[in-house]
């Protein structure tokens, strides 16, 4: 299995089930673009794409040109080629606003351990119809996706009482999910040393925030790596 894995900051990878992963002996190609690496041209080779978050927006494309190409990679991969998809954080607003959704400021930035609210539709989902109808994981986002109701290719999946589409799925190989499933227990001390996210945490939390936030979220990392591993095993199967 040949995975294409794009990331926008070096410490943002896909955490957990990366290392599942490796363990599986996955060929993973990472595409470190904040780094000025480019996206191969042959997306064809490529079994499934990993995208993930950054502390830049979709819209920045001034500030970061290399998002034009990869809007562009990914509406390839995903609606010309309907491969499979997931995208984590930023790599779900990059979906979400590919095929048709607005990504806009949320009313409330979400940072912390949140939970999230699976729909009804859950229970007919490859990927997620084993999950239970509420989960908590870890948030860290000021925008989200909207506007996604007039596709009819896409299904919504899950929400939380500040943010709608959580996770949504396009026709039934691309799914974006706006929070971070993956994390391993390194995650939040290493994500609080960059500052735009330092800069979000204390704004909403307080200073001093990231050690009661790392401290929080250790007592779900359990959870949230049992959840990592039924979603690795049934994205695998959709690659198959």
């Amino acid at each position: 299995m040949r995975i294409i894995i794009l990331q926008h900051i070096k410490i943002e990878d896909p955490g957990f089930i990366k290392d599942l992963m490796i363990k599986d002996g996955v060929e993973l190609t990472t595409i470190e673009l904040d780094e000025g690496e480019k996206i191969p041209t042959d997306l064809s080779k490529f079994d499934a794409m990993f995208c993930m978050g950054g502390p830049m927006d979709t819209w920045m494309e001034k500030e970061h040109p290399w998002l034009v190409d990869e809007k562009k990679a990914i509406k390839k991969f995903v609606v010309d080629l309907k491969k499979p998809y997931l995208g984590f954080c930023l790599g779900c607003q990059l979906l979400g606003e590919v095929v048709g959704g607005n990504v806009v400021k949320s009313n409330i930035p979400e940072i912390g351990m949140l939970n999230i609210s699976f729909s009804n539709k859950k229970k007919n989902d490859a990927l997620f119809s084993k999950f239970p109808d509420e989960i908590t994981s870890l948030q860290w986002h000021s925008y989200e996706v909207q506007s996604l109701e007039n596709n009819k290719d896409v299904t919504h999946l899950a929400s939380s009482p500040e943010t709608k589409y959580q996770i949504f799925k396009y026709q039934n190989h691309a799914y974006g999910i706006q929070f971070h499933i993956e994390v391993k227990d390194t995650t939040v001390g290493e994500w609080g040393c960059v500052p735009e996210y330092k800069s979000a945490l204390e704004k909403q939390l307080g200073e001093g925030a990231l050690i009661k936030f790392d401290k929080e979220s250790q007592k779900y990392m359990p959870s949230m790596n049992e959840y990592s591993k039924i979603l690795y095993e049934n994205f695998k199967k959709l690659v198959n």
